[in-house]
């Protein structure tokens, strides 16, 4: 399949083509799903030209639909109506094939491997314009713009701690809550089991993580737990369930099911 000659948004510059995409399929098998959920990358990547190539090399059997430059520039690399290859294995509110359902933006930065260099005030300025515009036209809901590391827990950690949520909320793009304060008292952390687990796993399931309620806080939990934090806790990503995270959590999780009733 082609590429069509112009971008489907009007914040890309222009077209350059990836091969690395292919039908969007629904539950059903049928192919032709809609998307409804933005996922934003780092590219984890030293150098921002590598990064491109890979995505555009049909022996990565990587792409996302969107790449964005320090600079600000936008490219687009596969059609929003195919399904690129940027998700991997992932999980989400009960569904897997996140690559089926989602549009991915990936944004030049080394990432941890690289130090977690800042992003810069173009490629945010770009990519809230960008996700602004995806979402608005895919009418994707701000409970399912994620982090790649939201729906990959302990696999990725992209596009990290220091990527401004709060700044993407503010402009119309995801979802939410201001963090509560840290502090000492009680708290969940690895190797604990019972009742008091299995309340913060069934709250993390609801959100939509992937994961187990069964009273294990084991390593998949901490992963995920972490994984929140770098979203919606930043100032510490430690996997330790703290008063702090358990209550940011509630919040979003009530928020969250207001909006889907509403």
């Amino acid at each position: 399949m082609s590429l069509v000659a112009t971008p489907d948004s009007r914040f890309a510059a222009k077209i350059f083509p990836s091969p690395n995409h292919g039908e969007r399929m629904g539950a059903n098998g049928m192919s032709g799903r809609r998307p409804d959920m933005l996922i934003l990358h780092y590219t984890g990547m030293p150098d921002t030209g590598e990064a491109l190539q890979w995505l555009c090399n049909p022996v990565s059997q990587v792409s996302s639909h969107y790449f964005v430059f320090e600079n600000g520039h936008v490219l687009q690399l596969v059609p929003e109506e195919r399904r690129a290859w940027h998700a991997g294995a992932s999980h989400w509110a009960g569904e897997t094939d996140l690559n089926s359902c989602s549009i991915g933006i990936e944004i030049a930065n080394p990432g941890h491997p690289g130090g977690l260099p800042d992003f810069t005030a173009e490629q945010i300025a770009a990519t809230l314009n960008l996700s602004r515009d995806i979402c608005e036209r895919w009418a994707i809901p701000p409970e399912r713009v994620l982090a790649h590391s939201d729906i990959a827990p302990g696999r990725k950690i992209d596009p990290g701690e220091k990527f401004p949520w709060r700044h993407f909320a503010e402009g119309g793009v995801g979802l939410w809550s201001e963090p509560a304060p840290i502090r000492g008292g009680r708290f969940l952390a690895r190797g604990e089991r019972g009742q008091p687990v299995e309340a913060l796993q069934a709250m993390f399931a609801m959100l939509g993580y992937g994961v187990a309620v069964d009273g294990v806080f084991d390593q998949k939990l901490e992963d995920v737990v972490a994984a929140f934090q770098r979203h919606w806790r930043q100032e510490k990503v430690d996997g330790v369930a703290d008063a702090s995270t358990i209550t940011t959590l509630r919040d979003l999780v009530a928020q969250t099911r207001q909006a889907r009733t509403a």
